[in-house]
């Protein structure tokens, strides 16, 4: 492992970083330094994509898996020819039309980054992150980088800088601060190396979106099963345990009346048990679950309120020292499909109200 690290800490504004402590943190990558920065979607651990050793240095921070893939992240478009060997024209049309955002594609490699990224793939993933302070960074690194979530490995992603230093303090070289992310979950990943695009995890850019701009696109297996994949996965997020907090978390899907009845009962068996329970839900249905540590993530009606509150909330729930965590659903439309992806990976138990109790 690598602990013992002085990590280096500097608030910046989002809107316009210092110049100074952008130029810093970017010789730190060149040099082969990990640094933690803010995203549109969530904080990500930078490296050079060129540089193995640095590439190695971030499995190793994290304790991730080395068949786990990593996301090469770009600060102009034109540097998209120099990593592939093809760029598709639906390739084109969805970079020109969501760069920068939250769309990571994946295109056939080009034998430029280093081999760990690709983790064994001939393929590589690449996304241009829609925020100053990023986009800053990587033009001062001067090289692609190289940005996983910047957590512990199965941990919930961070969404603030405090998640970051409370996973990776004394991990990595530097943290920039720059308040909160927006959107609170990752970016979509669409593997556009074959033939039909295929989205391989949602994430801010919707499936209704993507299917605007490039036609007919297939939904990996793996988004309705909710399980992990076997063999080598295509993308980061598909085959292990994700986003998970300390205490089990059990997910409840169905029709909201049933997911509440389903929850109340549960939160019974658990008191009788001596358990202290944590429910998840929507704002509106806060005050129905008595017995239970409560922390709402946003409104039924707007998933994309859901999915920025999620990562907070689970992370909460791990402070408040919960022995179970009780989960409402959501419907898996627009973005309140990345919300259902993010909440199967975390589950140890997925409850379908259908074949639930009366």
């Amino acid at each position: 492992m690598i602990d013992g690290k002085k990590t280096i800490y500097w608030h910046v504004d989002a809107a316009k970083p210092d110049p100074e402590i952008i130029r810093e943190t970017g010789a730190i990558i060149r040099r082969g330094g990990l640094v933690a920065f803010p995203t549109e979607t969530v904080y990500g651990l930078g490296a050079s994509a060129l540089d193995d050793g640095a590439v190695a240095d971030i499995f190793r921070a994290k304790g991730r898996p080395q068949d786990n893939p990593l996301i090469v992240h770009l600060a102009d478009l034109d540097r998209v020819w120099g990593l592939v060997v093809d760029v598709p024209p639906a390739a084109l049309a969805l970079m020109e039309k969501f760069w920068p955002g939250p769309l990571t594609v994946i295109l056939k490699d080009g034998g430029v980054v280093a081999p760990r990224v690709r983790a064994g793939l001939d393929t590589v993933a690449l996304r241009m992150p829609d925020h100053p302070v990023a986009l800053a960074l990587i033009r001062a690194a001067g090289v692609p980088v190289a940005a996983p979530s910047a957590n512990l490995s199965g941990r919930p992603s961070p969404t603030t800088a405090e998640h970051v230093k409370a996973d990776l303090d004394g991990r990595i070289d530097a943290l920039l601060d720059g308040g909160p992310a927006g959107l609170g979950v990752e970016s979509t990943v669409l593997d556009l190396s074959g033939g039909i695009p295929i989205l391989l995890r949602p994430g801010g850019i919707t499936p209704g979106q993507i299917k605007s701009v490039a036609g007919e696109i297939i939904l990996d297996p793996s988004l309705e099963s909710g399980g992990p994949v076997s063999g080598r996965p295509r993308s980061p997020g598909m085959k292990y345990r994700h986003y998970a907090p300390s205490a089990p978390l059990v997910l409840l899907e169905g029709s909201p009346a049933g997911m509440i009845k389903e929850i109340r009962l549960l939160i019974e068996e658990a008191v009788i048990r001596g358990d202290r329970v944590g429910v998840i839900c929507r704002e509106e249905n806060a005050a129905l679950y008595p017995g239970a540590v409560v922390v709402p993530a946003g409104m039924a009606d707007n998933p994309a309120g859901v999915a920025a509150e999620l990562y907070g909330a689970l992370r909460r729930m791990d402070l408040l020292g919960v022995d179970l965590i009780l989960a409402e659903g959501v419907e898996p439309l627009g973005m309140g499909l990345a919300v259902v992806n993010r909440l199967r990976r975390a589950a140890v138990k997925i409850v379908n109200i259908g074949a639930a109790r009366e």
